[in-house]
């Protein structure tokens, strides 16, 4: 044996309650985003879809300094001094983790115990909902050092009024926690000491309503969005609920005044 210690895992992931929790654990580093945390996301998200035993996805990480600080600079600076060719995100031969978790089709919730800047922060946006601890920042400072926050442009302006999306994206500065609820961005801003039990509260809330109709929701909301009334109204996607399985237990459920036994179909 050759003594050295195992190196720490970089993500955790636990399930429970039909919660499904990917925690960053690279505190050292910020929550950076190295190749294994993406690696991590990728393939706990699309698991994840698949998986019955998980109705809501929480993101969160490590510590109280950063929820995640985006790209892991160092790692891309050792590998610009190797000569290593620098692809951009969306030539790159593995998905964008946050393409991946913007189309998990399940409900997300980003948990921000920390600041989220740049990738951070755009995973955050990847997220159908935000809950933040007090005192947070998040922001996209790629304009000072040269990187493309690809996804944060095009989903910035989506999310809150075009002018605050483009000041910031120009100057690179951060919103607050505050901010952010104020635009809209942010659902709720806690004190950090309850922020888990918050979030894990509202997902366990989600988790107990039906999966299919929850799931229809989702895609129809989020299909629906660039869609003119007309159009999104006849939107045909995801499971249907209407004919489903639980749609009848939900109602004999409530007649019965009972908690209903979800099949998710």
């Amino acid at each position: 044996m050759s003594g050295e210690s195992p190196t720490r895992p970089e993500y955790r992931v636990e399930t429970s309650d039909f919660v499904r929790v990917f925690t960053i654990d690279r505190p050292e580093r910020r929550n950076a985003l190295s190749q294994s945390v993406r690696r991590g996301l990728v393939e706990s998200f699309q698991s994840a879809a698949d998986d019955p035993a998980v109705r809501v996805i929480v993101l969160t990480a490590t510590g109280d300094r950063a929820f995640c600080a985006g790209a892991d600079l160092k790692e891309i600076g050792e590998a610009d001094r190797s000569g290593a060719e620098f692809r951009p995100p969306m030539n790159r031969p593995e998905r964008l983790v946050m393409e991946v978790v913007a189309e998990t089709f399940k409900p997300t919730i980003a948990a921000l115990n920390g600041s989220a800047m740049g990738g951070g922060f755009e995973l955050a946006l990847a997220c159908d909902i935000i809950i933040a601890a007090e005192g947070i920042l998040l922001g996209l400072p790629e304009a000072k050092i040269g990187m493309g926050a690809a996804f944060g442009s095009v989903v910035l302006p989506k999310r809150i009024p075009f002018g605050i999306a483009m000041e910031h994206l120009f100057t690179g500065e951060p919103l607050t926690a505050d901010e952010a609820a104020r635009w809209g961005l942010v659902n709720r801003v806690v004190p950090r000491e309850r922020l888990m039990e918050e979030v894990m509260g509202l997902a366990r809330q989600i988790a107990d309503n039906a999966p299919v109709t929850v799931r229809r929701m989702k895609e129809m909301a989020v299909k629906g969005l660039a869609l003119p009334l007309a159009s999104a109204l006849r939107l045909d996607v995801g499971p249907n609920p209407y004919t489903s399985e639980d749609r009848k237990e939900g109602i004999q459920a409530f007649l019965e005044k009972r908690k209903p036994n979800w099949k998710g179909r």
